[in-house]
């Protein structure tokens, strides 16, 4: 029998659910762990977080859990072709949404963050940084912790997981879940099955917002908010860093984002400015729910 637990970690409500209800204490205390060392590894707004340390020193040995939280926003910045890059701290922070320190970092880089990234080497877990350029891994972070909290616990506790990390969802196992996709209540709803092993990542415009017009996706290629052409955007792909770097480029890339997205292959639904709904790639029907085989009601 399934269960859950809800908490919250990077400000973010979240989710962690288990086929084998008994298996759920475990569950909870592995994630919630790995979650913190994530955090004091690779958090911007902590002083004594491991990227701050490396940031403040442009560079040094990183762990293995920060070099791979670093390879794989490296990683999303080449697939995504630069629309989705780890090098826009100091334009977050000018804008409200990262540590003010970083508007103190050294003089800015040449390039725009979009091509900057091109800049940093990670040899093994040896990591150095351009003069100017500075992290904030905050674009794919909760989605490749997604991924790694349930590979392992399906490793772990040998039974089928879903982690839930604040839209970054991501599953390990044979057994499908049932997914409601809403971004805020009252926006267009539907509940959809997500075949085990698969994931799913929602990126909106309409959260963490400085004002009416001022939303954290920035565009790397302008510095700016993306043009808040689409309300969400959620996709399902085998992997949360991947559903995650097409939903957030599907935002950087306004209208544009269709057909990259139809290229893809990959299930998408797009909500619009004006609550419009656009369905690519197989996206599934909606479901009732009456024949679903595990209830998670995680939220995407």
């Amino acid at each position: 029998m399934a269960a859950h637990a809800d908490f919250e970690a990077f400000t973010c409500d979240c989710r962690v659910a288990v086929a084998d209800s008994s298996a759920l204490p475990a569950a909870l205390g592995s994630v919630t762990a790995l979650l913190r060392r994530v955090d004091e590894a690779a958090s911007s707004y902590r002083a004594d977080s491991e990227l701050a340390v490396l940031q403040r020193a442009g560079g040094g040995t990183a762990s293995p859990l920060l070099a791979h939280l670093i390879r794989a926003a490296l990683d999303v910045a080449e697939r995504s072709g630069g629309d989705v890059v780890p090098t826009l701290g100091r334009e977050l922070a000018s804008l409200g949404f990262g540590p003010l320190e970083a508007d103190a970092a050294p003089e800015a880089p040449a390039l725009r963050p979009a091509e900057s990234w091109r800049g940093i080497s990670l040899e093994g877990n040896e990591l150095t940084l351009p003069r100017g350029v500075v992290l904030d891994l905050g674009a794919t972070a909760k989605a490749a912790a997604a991924d790694l909290a349930a590979r392992g616990l399906a490793d772990e506790l040998g039974t089928s997981v879903l982690v839930s990390l604040g839209g970054d969802i991501a599953t390990a196992g044979d057994d499908a879940w049932e997914i409601l996709v809403q971004d805020l209540p009252g926006d267009p709803a539907t509940q959809v099955r997500l075949t085990g092993g698969w994931a799913m990542a929602t990126s909106s415009t309409q959260k963490r917002r400085r004002g009416a017009s001022v939303h954290h996706i920035l565009d790397p290629w302008t510095a700016l908010p993306a043009p808040a052409t689409w309300r969400s955007v959620t996709v399902a792909a085998p992997d949360c860093l991947s559903a995650n770097m097409a939903s957030t480029a599907a935002i950087v890339r306004g209208p544009a984002a269709v057909a990259r997205l139809r290229e893809s292959g990959l299930p998408a639904r797009l909500v619009r400015d004006d609550g419009g709904v656009i369905e690519l790639g197989g996206w599934p029907a909606p479901r009732t729910g009456a024949d679903a085989p595990l209830a998670a009601g995680a939220r995407g």
